[in-house]
């Protein structure tokens, strides 16, 4: 990759960009995971490392939405692949905190099966590469709280990961099913406890700052009326999955907690426990088993008697 124009800094090509974010998300995983009370102050600087924003271009002209454009008309393949002047600018914009983002384009799509039409938020091409590097920098973080039993939108989890849970809860008699989705969940996320959750784990007050005006950037409807956004994220910004799974993560924590707190094991004196705890106390018994919004607990026939 060559130097970008007026300045004197060298940019990493595609493949050096990528090796340098893995080891440094290697890192913020490890402190991460070895330190479940850690809380990570100093971000900001990760966001505009010319890797991470190298390597979230190169994500983000490669995605299959990289002929889509935002609302200033420009989609990533109408700039030139290297990016580099483009990635100069928007670095010196977010080193220099100058960096506001746009309101995303608003599509409306049919919702398969039904005569309803969901909500795509199209952000522009410098929203898309920015809201990339966030998620390269916070992901290995919360990656390191979240539970064993989310599996939308994590790496190395998949849909047919969530399934082979529920058949293996299936085959240990949990045969009692309550199936769950939360209404417009992404249109819906409260932000103040989202931003609560966030700082659980991020004190840097710049990334807080960056994560808040994307929340509160606005979207730009299919009549062209300018719509402010008090709740929710909106669907098809690259940020949102991750920030829907931080939001929902206390969902599964008190699943988990409810469960642990009267013994995780499968033998007679543990199913005792669970029996008695139900009856007697009506405490919550269930397993769960979640793919972003869509939620299944189980539970056992001689629990939910």
């Amino acid at each position: 990759m060559e130097t970008p124009v007026n300045s004197g800094e060298s940019w990493p090509d595609f493949d050096e960009a990528w090796a340098r974010v893995r080891r440094m998300q290697a890192k913020l995983h490890l402190w991460a995971t070895r330190d479940p009370g850690r809380v990570f102050n100093d971000l900001y600087n990760l966001v505009h490392e010319p890797a991470f924003l190298v390597h979230a271009w190169e994500r983000v002209r490669g995605n299959k939405g990289g002929r889509s454009a935002g609302v200033d008309g420009i989609s990533p393949i109408d700039l030139p692949r290297d990016g580099v002047n483009f990635l100069a600018a928007l670095r010196l914009e977010l080193k220099d905190r100058t960096f506001r983002p746009s309101p995303v384009r608003e599509r409306l799509i049919p919702k398969p099966g039904t005569t309803r039409k969901r909500r795509l938020g199209i952000p522009t091409a410098a929203d898309r590469v920015v809201q990339v590097a966030l998620k390269l920098v916070l992901e290995p973080i919360f990656e390191a709280d979240f539970q064993p039993v989310s599996h939308g939108f994590r790496p190395k989890h998949r849909a047919q990961d969530a399934i082979a849970e529920v058949h293996h809860f299936t085959t240990q008699r949990y045969v009692w099913v309550f199936e769950a989705d939360i209404e417009a969940c992404f249109d819906n996320i409260d932000h103040v406890a989202l931003m609560d959750r966030v700082r659980r784990r991020v004190k840097d007050k710049r990334v807080l700052s960056l994560i808040k005006a994307f929340l509160k950037a606005g979207i730009l409807s299919e009549d062209g009326m300018d719509r402010d956004t008090h709740t929710g994220t909106p669907q098809g910004g690259i940020l949102s999955p991750l920030l829907a799974n931080i939001a929902l993560s206390i969902l599964d924590d008190h699943f988990q907690k409810k469960w642990d707190t009267f013994g995780l094991g499968v033998d007679e004196k543990g199913a005792a426990q669970r029996r008695k705890r139900f009856r007697d106390r009506g405490g919550a018994t269930c397993k769960l088993v979640r793919y972003a919004d869509d939620c299944v607990p189980r539970t056992r026939p001689e629990v939910a008697m």
